[in-house]
Formats: structure tokens, sequence, C-alpha cells
């Protein structure tokens, strides 16, 4: 059974009664959609024997061909249950919500599509799982939610998949390395070698064009959200600079994932009292270092203009992804190096294709940690090292990601 934590006691006992009543263990929402449909066959291959777990979307026509695909995976998908919910019927949500334990969304852009779900899961009481990237939706929920999923007993973890698990669980990761109680620094350098999805585009084009919306949602948050007392996270960003220690060029990334991570460390003490992260791109080609910001300058210029963004999203719509040789061809890697208490630590989080493949597995297998391992007392909105830590390593080890130590040695002298 799942163990849950709120600040109302009573409430945190309820929800786990409730728990039993549930139809369902996990449904799966959105799953006709390109990576739904991944994470639906991750599901039919690896959940376990006696898992309730159901298909959700607005069309039942497709849910049927989806089901009809699985059972080719696992016949007992012959019999797999469909639910029909909309983002335009807010009450479809809340009866998805009210009968599930666990809900996994792939439906994005979310902060158009994805509010009222969240909603629905706190109030519920029921743990919800997505793959946002966007800080301004994660922002406004935890400011909407946090404080009803805490009394009712909600889990609400956002961004389980390449954004932000391999950079939130790898920093966990190099943490354990490293000594206790001393201040800690980690950089994070990611590559990949994959084309964007649908959804990461879509979702990148809107957070571009609404930079002063973000900059207010975060200001909210910060007048919301307690700091941790006698204790320190922060997570800036770093300078372009050569990265002797992974020999590349290293570019800040204005990605969520920072923020995830420093959320962690200041929920975690194991983090120590003064920690830092830092979040690069690591760029072999010196060329490409140099005009990769003026590109991404360029592509935020043109986001602000309404009809150029929308003949952007026009080029690679949410649900649309590449054929399986190419996924098969794709790769990413996120190598750390992590110091403190006269330690230095290099790890690596690595795997195939992260834009589908690889992100249809971590949030199946987020979803079956939640709804079936025995994790820490956790509620309201929470990050994957925080609720599920240990436990999710893992399970994706099992499902073929890898997290290693590379090399330790004594930290140089400065």
């Amino acid at each position: 059974m799942t163990s849950r934590k709120s600040g109302n006691s009573k409430a945190g006992e309820r929800a786990k009664d409730e728990d039993s009543e549930r139809v369902y263990d996990i449904v799966l929402f959105g799953a006709t959609g390109f990576v739904g449909m991944l994470t639906a066959e991750h599901l039919a291959a690896h959940a376990p024997e006696g898992v309730r777990w159901a298909i959700a979307g607005r069309d039942t026509g497709k849910l049927e061909a989806l089901r009809e695909r699985l059972s080719a995976i696992n016949p007992a998908c012959a019999e797999l249950p469909l639910v029909r919910a909309d983002v335009a019927d807010a009450a479809s949500l809340r009866d998805m919500a009210s009968h599930a334990r666990v809900v996994a969304s792939t439906v994005g852009p979310y902060l158009t599509y994805g509010q009222d779900l969240v909603g629905a899961c706190a109030e519920a009481g029921t743990d919800y799982v997505d793959l946002t990237g966007e800080p301004e939706f994660v922002d406004l929920m935890y400011v909407k939610h946090d404080a009803r999923a805490r009394e009712t007993g909600a889990r609400l973890v956002h961004s389980c998949g390449f954004d932000s698990v391999p950079h939130d669980l790898g920093a966990y990761f190099t943490v354990q390395q490293l000594p206790e109680d001393v201040p800690l620094r980690v950089d994070g350098f990611v590559r990949v070698g994959a084309r964007f999805s649908g959804g990461t585009f879509a979702s990148a084009l809107n957070q571009f064009g609404r930079g002063p919306q973000m900059v207010a949602a975060a200001k909210d948050r910060r007048r919301h959200e307690p700091r941790p007392v006698g204790r320190k996270a922060y997570a800036p960003p770093g300078a372009p600079r050569y990265a002797s220690e992974v020999g590349a060029w290293a570019l800040p990334l204005p990605t969520i994932d920072p923020q995830v991570v420093q959320r962690s460390a200041r929920t975690l003490e194991r983090y120590g009292p003064d920690f830092r992260y830092r979040h690069y791109a690591a760029v072999k080609s010196l060329p490409v270092a140099l005009g990769a910001p003026v590109a991404l300058g360029g592509l935020l210029a043109v986001a602000q203009l309404p009809p150029a963004r929308r003949w952007l999203s026009a080029r690679l719509k949410p649900g649309d992804g590449p054929d399986e040789a190419r996924r098969a061809a794709s790769w990413f890697s996120v190598r750390f190096v992590g110091e403190g208490g006269g330690k230095r630590v290099f790890t690596e989080v690595s795997g195939g294709d992260p834009g589908y493949g690889e992100t249809a597995r971590m949030l199946g297998e987020s979803a079956l940690c939640l709804a079936l391992d025995s994790l820490p007392p956790t509620a309201g909105q929470v990050t994957t090292a925080v609720a599920m830590g240990d436990a999710l390593i893992e399970r994706l080890r099992a499902a073929g990601l890898t997290f290693r130590v590379v090399a330790e040695r004594d930290a140089p002298h400065r």
C-alpha cells in the first residue's frame, strides 16, 4: 500500500483507507498520444500481474484501438478498462481522479490543459505524475493545490520524464556518494543525441512567450513557500566556460531542472547545510557552443510574436514523434561532478531515447513506484527525489537506465 503523510494526520489516514476502495491503481490519461502510447506499452509489458490499471482519454475509439494493440504485448490487456475523460469536462476529471490511486498524465502543454486535473487529484487525495517542464505551471499548481494535497495525502509529482528525473535523481545519487553534514557543490552536464518531442517543443514555445507571467508565478510561489531553517540550497545559473572536468564547453541550460534539484535539496537534509547546483549543456564543438546562445535568443525573440509562435507550433505538434529506428539511435548522458568534505566524485545517468522511450519508462515507473512501493511519508507538491528517491532509482535501473559512479578522488585544492 502507498505510504502517505500530510499536515493533517487524520486526513492522511483517511486517504490510506480510501485507497482500498479505489477501482484502479493507475490511470494513464492521454494514453493515445505518442508518449502516452509508449507509456501504455511499457505498463503492458512491465506492470506486475494484479496491478489494476486503465487507459484514459476523450476518444473511446482510439482507446479501443490502443487496447487491441496492447493485447498483442500482453494478452491480459484485452480486458483493460477504458476511462473516458476530457480536459474540457472538469466533472470527468474529478470522476477519474476519485477512482484512481495514481493518475499519470501526458496531456500537455500542461499550463493549457493540466490545471483542472491537478486540482481534482489534490481534492481526491490521489497521487499525480506528469511530464511537464513548464516552471510557470508547477509554480501555479504549488500555490493553488499544495496545501489541499497535504490535507488529503495526495502526492503531486511533476516533471517525471527527461524533465527532470535524470537530473533530480542524478544529483540525489551524487549527493549520496559524498560526506554528510558538509557544504556540497554539484554540477550537471547534459549531452543528448535526439530530436525534441512535439510536446516539449510546444511547451517551450508557450514558455518563451510568457516571460512576465513566469516571473510573476515564481514570485507568488516564493511568498507562499517556506524556506529551510538553518540550511541553504540554491541553483544559480553558471557562466559559460570550458569544463575540463568533462572535456566540453559548458553552457547554462534555462530549463526547469535546476529548480527541481533545488527543491529536493531544500527538503532533504542529506544535501547538507549549504548546497549549490549548476546545470549545463555539454558541447564538444566550439562553433556549436558559440552559436547555441544566438539560436536560443533568436527563438526567444520570435516566440514573442503570436503569428510566428503559431507557425512554429504547426511544424511539430504535440503527439508527433519519430519512428522506431530514429528512437533506437537516440541517447542521453548526464555527467555529474560533486564536491564536498575534501572528496570529489564523478557520476553518470545515461540511457536511450530521452524524448520518447526513456521518458515513457520514467513516467510509467514513477506511477508504479507510487502505487506499489513502500516510500517515505510525503504529501503535497514533491519532487521525484523526495517522493520516491532510492526506490525509483532501482526501478529505473531495472528498466535499463544507468546510474553509476565513474570515479572518486580527493577534491582539488582551491
